[in-house]
């Protein structure tokens, strides 16, 4: 292609409301316009990127034996409440009605809209295992659209569903596609982990996140540093072994706390640590509410509360919600006598201290020389705060490091949820209905391009892995207006078309300088530069990732690019 001919508008400075790299040189490149908040065009470049994307996408996922489709983007409210997730979802799920009022939801993903199919096509166990797959726009209405690419509110996402017979089928359709995600993220030169993670409103149990390791990343990786174990920092559990306090217990006092709040202030004022008090939030899980007590130095986890219970929601209850119930707010709640309508969950670590402080429950006071099992008796002892760097991994081996990362992929065992729901059966070989098992497996297609952005980048701007590269040469004319340059520009040109090589031929009337930062700035592996030495048929050959340019003869130069691209 000619860059002459091609829409490449590139920028010399960052867009102003771009924070982070990949959307930064995304813009600036060329690559991507924002059409609305959360919403972008992608340029020819842009598109180009992502088709080799899905391309490798596809290819895995047919090797793997899944059959791709294509789902509506616009689906019934009807589906959506069979399931349940009409109700549940949250306020994410895009919902539009149609001139009769009848109502619709803007596809965020499809487990709804596949199941109907599969009920209605599938009626016997010879036809299972199935895999059907898409690569669709997904839209949802986030709250803080940002980051360019990494969190819009429209994005193409690649969706595949498992329909089983059983939990073992699912369990190798699970593998199956576990193995051709972690193909798709090696043969995109990405560093990732596959994390343990919570499904959240997708429902099922097993799942894993497929993370990019990045600075930028919104979610935070529990690993460990001496073995392969990874998860979500929200799904890690804490095995520590806490020692019991040696301490006799003193007799439990009641002392004023005017004007202290936070549990430091609360700490410095009593003049202890801050893990010698005790850290009381109130949820509401579902249709009751629970008291959550954690030793002050930690964090509650909402997620481990929310599988203690099996729930389908955990929120923090109001405040007026917490003083109707408590009779104090936020920061004098504590466990001691608490009304039976409140269940109270204590974390492990709690169960072990002595004469610790905590709220009350009347504003302006604490308890202090608190004892667990004398003072409070918890409904639950449970693992329910968020682990810690230095922490025992969960697997055994080494303790617990943090990193950053960029979620470009997530697989599910989804169980029976949609299909006992929504009615999808079949005959079993004794000739008995029975309710179909489902997996769900997604990858962020546009948020993967700027994940590969995140990783392959540097102070002039992309350096693309040839195999999602735009072009795989971008040939240079210095100065298209002297004809030994041009000449021989267009000849390579030709060569390169005719051999079946990817060509962006930079034919523009720019001065050099400009030539050379917009190089930089798009990072097309290959760069050939006809310049001063043209008249001799001499080019310089620069690969984007490398400082030193080589001299070249026009004779030897198909064969050269050839091996380097090789």
């Amino acid at each position: 292609m000619r860059q002459s001919k091609m829409l490449v508008p590139t920028l010399k400075e960052n867009p102003t409301d771009a924070d982070i790299a990949s959307h930064q040189l995304l813009v600036r490149a060329g690559y991507i316009r924002q059409l609305a908040s959360g919403i972008y065009t992608l340029l020819p470049l842009g598109k180009r990127v992502l088709s080799k994307i899905e391309k490798i996408i596809r290819e895995e996922m047919d090797r793997s034996g899944a059959q791709e489709m294509l789902l509506s983007a616009m689906q019934p409210a009807e589906l959506w409440q069979e399931s349940g997730r009409w109700y549940t979802y949250g306020p994410e799920l895009m919902r539009v009605k149609d001139r009769h009022d009848r109502e619709f939801a803007l596809g965020a993903t499809h487990e709804e809209a596949v199941t109907s199919v599969i009920r209605n096509e599938i009626d016997s166990y010879k036809k299972l295992p199935m895999t059907l797959y898409q690569i669709q726009n997904k839209f949802r209405d986030e709250k803080r659209p940002r980051f360019g690419l990494l969190r819009g509110r429209e994005f193409l996402m690649k969706d595949a569903y498992s329909f089983n017979e059983s939990h073992e089928s699912l369990d190798d359709s699970y593998q199956t596609m576990f193995d051709a995600y972690c193909r798709i993220f090696e043969r995109l030169g990405l560093n990732y982990r596959a994390v343990i993670a919570d499904s959240g409103a997708m429902g099922g149990k097993e799942t894993h996140e497929f993370m990019v390791l990045s600075e930028v990343g919104e979610d935070v990786i529990a690993y460990s540093d001496t073995s392969r174990y990874a998860a979500n920092v929200e799904m890690a559990p804490v095995i520590k072994e806490y020692e019991k306090s040696a301490d006799a217990p003193k007799e439990m006092e009641k002392v004023a706390t005017p004007e202290q709040k936070t549990m430091q202030e609360v700490a410095d004022y009593l003049g202890h640590e801050l893990q010698y008090g005790l850290k009381s939030i109130m949820f509401q899980v579902d249709d009751f509410y629970c008291l959550v007590v954690t030793r002050g130095d930690h964090e509650v986890n909402d997620v481990k509360v929310k599988n203690l219970f099996d729930a389908k929601v955990v929120e923090l209850a109001t405040e007026e919600e917490t003083e109707q119930l408590m009779g104090a707010g936020f920061g004098s709640l504590g466990p001691i006598n608490a009304p039976k309508e409140v269940q109270v969950v204590a974390d492990k670590a709690v169960e072990v201290l002595a004469n610790v402080t905590c709220g009350a429950n009347e504003e302006g006071f604490h308890f202090t020389n608190v004892t667990p099992e004398r003072d409070f008796v918890p409904d639950h002892y449970a693992d329910v705060r968020f682990v810690e760097e230095g922490d025992p991994s969960p697997d055994g081996e080494g303790t617990i490091k943090f990193a950053r990362g960029i979620e470009v992929g997530h697989v599910f065992k989804l169980g029976s949820f949609y299909a006992e729901n929504m009615g999808a059966s079949f005959l079993d070989n004794n000739g008995k209905s029975r309710t179909m098992v489902m997996g769900s497996y997604g990858i962020g297609v546009s948020r993967t391009l700027a994940a590969i952005v995140e990783q392959f980048h540097d102070e002039q701007g992309i350096v693309w892995p040839e195999q999602v590269a735009p072009y795989q040469v971008h040939v240079l004319s210095l100065n298209p207006k002297k004809e030994e340059q041009r000449v021989l520009a267009d000849k390579i040109y030709s060569d390169l078309l005719s051999e079946g090589i990817e060509v962006l031929y930079d034919d523009r009337p720019e001065r050099a300088g400009v030539k050379f930062a917009d190089s930089d700035l798009i990072g097309i592996p290959l760069r050939i530069i006809v310049g001063k030495r043209a008249g001799e048929d001499v080019v310089e050959m620069k690969m984007r990732n490398e400082d030193s340019k080589t001299e070249v003869d026009y004779s030897t130069l198909l064969g050269e690019i050839k091996n380097q691209l090789a």
